[in-house]
């Protein structure tokens, strides 16, 4: 779809502009996708960012503070996001035994089994909804991190 119908507007002030919003709307829309996705599992994007941190270091635990550095989302309430990834057994959390002010978390058996399956169900659904080739997204990755060097 393109932007104008998605937003119903044909005005923008510059080419640049257009692309930022694009930008924005895309993102946007595939978080949607994989939201959808992921819902009847019962965990929302931010549990599975967690999870797939974890996941980079399993069988190793992370203290709370690494994973919030590693979020797609950085504004994202890691603390909130891991009670309740607890609640549903998909991760342990302790106190570290060397710093006892630092919490560790680490994936559950349970949690290992979901984040798979989840894995799974982003993996078709990209698939299915980005509908570019291995090199047309090697030239958007491209550009996408030159959009990003001013950070």
């Amino acid at each position: 779809m393109k932007l104008e119908d998605a937003l119903k507007s044909t005005r923008f002030e510059s080419e640049r502009q257009k692309a930022t919003l694009n930008i924005v709307y895309t993102a946007y829309w595939i978080k949607c996708h994989f939201s959808n996705a992921i819902k009847e599992l019962g965990l929302t994007m931010e549990q599975f960012n967690v999870m797939r941190i974890l996941r980079g270091k399993h069988p190793n635990a992370m203290c709370v503070r690494d994973i919030g550095n590693r979020m797609v989302e950085t504004s994202s309430n890691v603390p909130r996001i891991i009670d309740r990834l607890v609640a549903k057994n998909m991760v342990n959390r302790t106190t570290s035994k060397s710093d006892k002010r630092e919490t560790l978390i680490e994936l559950t058996e349970h949690g290992l089994s979901q984040l798979d399956i989840a894995s799974k169900l982003v993996s078709q659904t990209t698939n299915q909804i980005i509908g570019i080739s291995e090199v047309e997204a090697q030239t958007l990755n491209t550009i996408l991190e030159k959009v990003r060097l001013i950070d």
